[in-house]
Order: structure tokens, then C-alpha cells, then sequence
């Protein structure tokens, strides 16, 4: 449904058809495989990982928060690197490689994996390995496909991305179920999914050149793209937004902590979230490509403040869970792959992949210090004030926000060295 018969963007000239210009590339549908044999792996784990660090392991909440926030923003310490290894190499899909591939080894450094400090290790080796990949690989979604469509390319990128993710925690729990405590045998299926996710990539995705070359006049290039007035308001509202945006992991053990449902059935907590953004990820994309991003983008933080708000309820109940977890894959819908489609046009094609780099990590650097300090607020206040705060200050930031990607959505001006084509990155 989704692929063309060509991947070049380009192919068919100013008289193809309308409608194969608004179909997807099959890069991205190969692409999107790829994330989705890699998303049951690394979701296999990600789901039992808070249970797993406070039940068996035995972390405070403080501990716990510290891991959290290197889960989230560990790979911000090479996005940055990738994207311009991408730019700079012409080779995308290799840089991609090599850090899908760490991901994958990964999974099995868990197995001995036994006190604080392996554990930090290894989480910080699998977060590094995802910084690594993830702006060549979207660098390679934008550079298939067509600029009125890169929110509906990048809608089915993350849709396939979300199924995996969706079915990862439905092999980990049936594992559990089939022999309680059995965390070894999770950690061994989860690095054969990621293997096969490396297979794919490597034999069947084409290596896409993203840019012109680079050179000294290159970085030079790169780094003007990344730091030019274009990007300043969409980098100040994702740091602001991305400050008071917790992990998954705590609003989830919140509703365990009231929920005899989702203390029983936590795995399947992941489920019900991928589950939601699987279903909006390509309507959000094709609203936000309509609309405009920036605005998608913001409304996507309103349904994470209503999930805040309602995970804070003293009572709860498994119908105000299920909304719980659908606000919250409403949230990753229209945020995730929307802000990296509104990254890719603000900046010229020559620094696409350090630009939505520059984005990628802002988020996850706001993130980790997000997880940081919610886990101190909850050790000190417990769960629900520690929520509410983080609500009433959420609520604040997302007019502010809002005020500072208004607008935001026209396409980066052509630069002296890439002349005005007619509309197809190339």
C-alpha cells in the first residue's frame, strides 16, 4: 500500500503522477522492518526493566530514576556524532549499523549483568548504540521521501516501529507466564530479534546518500545548519518540553501502585501505550503534515499532561488505566516522528542528519534530567505529588511552547551551495 515503484524520490520526473508522489518509499517500509524486529527486542527488555531493577534487583526510587534518566538520555552523547558521521561519510546506512549492531550485543552483556554498576553499563551501552542509528536512519527516511509527505513517511516508520514494540512485551510476558522469573531467557530471544533486525538492514536497505559531500566546507555547513535561527525556537521549545516529559517506567509503576490490574498484567502496560501509537502515528503524520507540525506537536504534550493528571487520581480502575496508556501513545504519535520531520525541513540537506540529531538530543538530555529529578521528588513526596507538580508545570510550559513554534513550519531557505530544485530533497 505504501511503497513505490521506484525509492528515488526523484523518479518520474515533473510529470509523475500526484499519486505516486504522495505514496511512501520503500526505504522507509524497509526501514520500518528494520525498527520493528529491533523494537521486540529491545521492548522485550524495557518492559520488565522496572520490576526487574526494583523487585529483583532491589533499587530505591532514587536509583531507579538515575537509570531512568541514562534509558533516556545516554544516547544523547553521540546523536550528535552520528548525524554528522552520516553527513560526513555519505554512508548512512553503515553508521546506522554499527549502532544497531551495539544495541544488539547488548542484550546479551544483560545475562551476567548483576549489581548497580553492570547494569548501568550496559543500559548505557545500549542507549549509546541507539544514539547512534537514529539520525541516520531518519536522515535516510527524509532522504526518500517527499517533502509533502515526510510526515506521513516518517507516520509509517514509527507504525511499524510500534507494532514491534507492541509485540515485545507480549513475548516477554508470555515467557514469564510460561516460567516465572525467567528474565535469562528474555534477554537471549531479545538479541535474536535484534540480529534479524541488523540482517535486514544490512542486506536489503540501500545506502542512500543524504547530502552533497563534506569537508572542512562541509562541517561548516553542518554546523551553520544546526545552529542558524531556524532551529533556535524548535531546540528551546523541545528542551522545555522534553524537562518535564518522565518516563514511561514511573507512570507505569504509579498505576501499579494503585492498580491490582497493573500490578498483575505490568508488561502488557507497554502494550496498551504502543498499541494507541500504533494506531494514530500515520493519521497524526498526515494531520501534521496539513496542519503543521509544530502545532501536532504540541497538542501531543496536552494528552501527556491529561495522562499525568489522571495517573495522579487516588483511585484508579483498569478502564482509567487503558486511558492512561492511550494519552500516553497519543503522546509519542504526535511527537516523536513529527519532530523529526519539522527538523529535516528546517535545515539545508547537507546537515539533515546533524539537524535532527541536534533535535533528537536536546529532547533526550531534557529527559534524562526530567527522569533524575522525578525520581528525587518521589522518594521525597511520593508518586502523586511528584506528578501533579510535574502536571501544573507541564501546563505552563506548553503555551510558551506553543508561542515559540508558531509559524515554525516553513522550509529552511536554499543556501548558496544547493540551488532551488522543484520541491524533492535530494
Amino acid at each position: 500500500m505504501y511503497m513505490t515503484l521506484r525509492d528515488r524520490p526523484g523518479h518520474g520526473g515533473p510529470n509523475r503522477p500526484r499519486a505516486a508522489v504522495r505514496r511512501v518509499s520503500g526505504t522507509v517500509v524497509l526501514l520500518g522492518t528494520v525498527s520493528l524486529l529491533t523494537d521486540v527486542s529491545s521492548e522485550m527488555v524495557a518492559s520488565v526493566l522496572p520490576l526487574y531493577l526494583t523487585a529483583v534487583v532491589g533499587l530505591s526510587p532514587i536509583a531507579y530514576g538515575f537509570l531512568d534518566g541514562i534509558y533516556q538520555g545516554a544516547s544523547a552523547l553521540v546523536r550528535i556524532a552520528g548525524g554528522y558521521a552520516s553527513d560526513r561519510s555519505q554512508r548512512p546506512k553503515w553508521v546506522a549499523a554499527a549502532g544497531y549492531g551495539t544495541s544488539a550485543l547488548s542484550r546479551l552483556a544483560m545475562l551476567p549483568a548483576a549489581d548497580f554498576a553492570a547494569i548501568t553499563t550496559v543500559i548505557a551501552a545500549d542507549r549509546l548504540g541507539k544514539g547512534l542509528r537514529t539520525a541516520p536512519r531518519d536522515s535516510l527516511i527524509a532522504a526518500a521521501s517527499q517533502p509533502d509527505v515526510l510526515g506521513r513517511a516518517f507516520g509509517v516508520h514509527r507504525t511499524l516501529d510500534t507494532f514491534g514494540a507492541a509485540i515485545g512485551p507480549l513475548i516477554a510476558f508470555a515467557l514469564l507466564a510460561t516460567v516465572p522469573g525467567s528474565y535469562d531467557s528474555i534477554f537471549v530471544v531479545s538479541f535474536a530479534f535484534a540480529i534479524a533486525g541488523v540482517a535486514v538492514l544490512v542486506l536489503f536497505v540501500p545506502d542512500l546518500p543524504t547530502a552533497a559531500g563534506t569537508g572542512r566546507a562541509g562541517l561548516r555547513r553542518v554546523i551553520a545548519g544546526v545552529t542558524g535561527r531556524n532551529l533556535r525556537r524548535p531546540l528551546l521549545a523541545a528542551a522545555l518540553l522534553g524537562l518535564l516529559t518522565i518516563g514511561d517506567g514511573f507512570l507505569y509503576l504509579s498505576l501499579q501502585d494503585r492498580d491490582d490490574f497493573a500490578a498483575r498484567y505490568f508488561p502488557l502496560l507497554y502494550v496498551g501505550t504502543n498499541v494507541a501509537y500504533l494506531a494514530l502515528a500515520v493519521p497524526l503524520g498526515r494531520l501534521a503534515d496539513r496542519v503543521g507540525r509544530g502545532r501536532v506537536l504540541v497538542a501531543g504534550h496536552l494528552a501527556l499532561l491529561g495522562g499525568y493528571l489522571l495517573a495522579a487520581l487516588p483511585g484508579g480502575g483498569v478502564g482509567l488505566t487503558l486511558t492512561v496508556l492511550l494519552l500516553l501513545g497519543t503522546f509519542y504519535a504526535a511527537t516523536d516522528g513529527v519532530l523529526a520531520a519539522l527538523a529535516s525541513r528546517l535545515v539545508a540537506a547537507s546537515a539533515r542528519g546533524s539537524g535532527i540529531a541536534a533535535a533528537q538530543t536536546t529532547v533526550v538530555l531534557a529527559r534524562f534530567a526530567a527522569s533524575v529529578l522525578f525520581g528525587l521528588l518521589w522518594s521525597l513526596q511520593g508518586p502523586r505529588p511528584a506528578l501533579l507538580l510535574f502536571a501544573a508545570l507541564l501546563a505552563g510550559a506548553v503555551p510558551v511552547a506553543a508561542w515559540l513554534l508558531h509559524g515554525i513550519d516553513r522550509p529552511a531557505a536554499p543556501t548558496p551551495t544547493e540551488p532551488r530544485t522543484s520541491g524533492v530533497p535530494r
